[in-house]
């Protein structure tokens, strides 16, 4: 595998991260089994890591709303490539993976793994490392190690690590636009995806970045700033604490884009099994409130199958911009048709989560502005 530098990307990402502190422990008694069994996906020890005072989103050259100029005789890699972060950086990771005849203007799509999975297996089984060989995009997959978190999971529930001046989120950010410089892929298809813990780092990244992510998608996941600690994080996963408005919950996703960011927001696909006892599904309804809300949507029109709840939020133009699939029966899963069991998270079934994404997303149409 060939090795690739970040460019002035890594500038940002390094002043981005934020020390990380470990918290107290709790005891939780009543919650739900499945839950105690993640409390140690929910803490990582300390790493330390640069903090300088100098804000990065101060620096024009760093706004988190900037798309990176292309850079002419740049190569691309042919195929997969492990990019060499800096050593205080250390837990996080990034691999890019590119067709051998990859034309620029091309998508990319950010896939967020979620705690104790592998980038390379979930994209794989999932069917989205075979589409963007197939179809012609690029996936750029950030892993998360148990040098930042014990069960790899991304800090969704940690402010330090949710907003677009610092953080993971920020750090994600600055690799998006790595790749698209060096891919010279379209900057108005940029897209990502998250499940469980990546699905809640994606929502945030959807918020604290309306202008360089088109349209996201979660699976199994939660709202944008969701919780703010430990207890927080398993109160929110239970389906449990305070229960927002739509308003309120935009509210949190403001916080995370600049001071003044006024849109406009990314289209969100979202899909959840009614049967999830890791992530309550309650956390759907309220992320599609937090989204119906941001992108100024009025009420949703609903259909009921023998299985599916469909909602969907249409904008003037009878666009639709907002979705919410919930399927009852199915757990805390992804589903795939190829998937083969080598990821406990992906099961095989009917429904292509993957191709109702992409589609959703219209990927491969150059979209219109809302």
């Amino acid at each position: 595998m060939r090795r690739w530098s970040l460019d002035a990307s890594v500038a940002l990402v390094k002043r981005a991260m934020q020390r990380l502190s470990e918290p107290p422990r709790f005891e939780m008694p009543n919650l739900p089994h499945a839950l105690r069994e993640l409390v140690p996906a929910l803490w990582a020890p300390n790493n330390p890591v640069n903090n300088p005072p100098n804000n990065p989103v101060n620096d024009p050259a760093n706004d988190p709303r900037a798309v990176p100029s292309i850079t002419p005789g740049v190569a691309p890699p042919s195929g997969p490539a492990v990019v060499a972060l800096p050593d205080d950086l250390a837990g996080l990771s990034m691999s890019i993976h590119a067709p051998p005849d990859l034309a620029p203007g091309a998508p990319l799509v950010v896939l967020l793994h979620g705690c104790n999975q592998a980038p390379e297996v979930f994209a794989a089984e999932t069917g989205w490392l075979a589409r963007a060989m197939r179809d012609g995009f690029v996936l750029l997959l950030p892993g998360q190690s148990s040098e930042r978190n014990a069960q790899r999971c991304f800090n969704w529930f940690r402010e330090a690590d949710i907003s677009c001046t610092g953080g993971e989120a920020a750090a994600i950010a600055a690799m998006t636009r790595h790749v698209v410089a060096l891919h010279r892929c379209d900057p108005a298809r940029v897209f990502v995806v998250g499940m469980s813990a990546g699905g809640a780092m994606a929502a945030c990244l959807l918020a604290g970045f309306p202008h360089l992510y088109h349209a996201g998608a979660v699976v199994a996941g939660l709202p944008a700033a969701a919780a703010s600690g430990m207890v927080g994080a398993m109160t929110r996963m239970a389906g449990r604490g305070t229960q927002l408005s739509p308003a309120a919950w935009a509210a949190r996703a403001r916080a995370l884009a600049p001071a003044g960011e006024a849109g406009p927001w990314p289209s969100l696909f979202i899909w959840h099994g009614l049967a999830d006892q890791v992530v309550d599904p309650v956390n759907a309804t309220a992320l599609a409130d937090q989204f119906a809300a941001l992108l100024v949507m009025g009420d949703a029109s609903e259909s009921v199958s023998e299985t599916i709840i469909l909602r969907q939020w249409l904008n003037r133009d009878s666009a639709v911009k907002l979705t919410l699939i919930q399927q009852s029966g199915i757990g805390h899963v992804y589903q795939a048709p190829a998937a083969s069991g080598a990821d406990a998270f992906v099961i095989k079934g009917s429904y292509d989560t993957t191709g109702e994404i992409c589609a959703f997303w219209e990927i491969f149409t150059k979209l219109k502005a809302n």
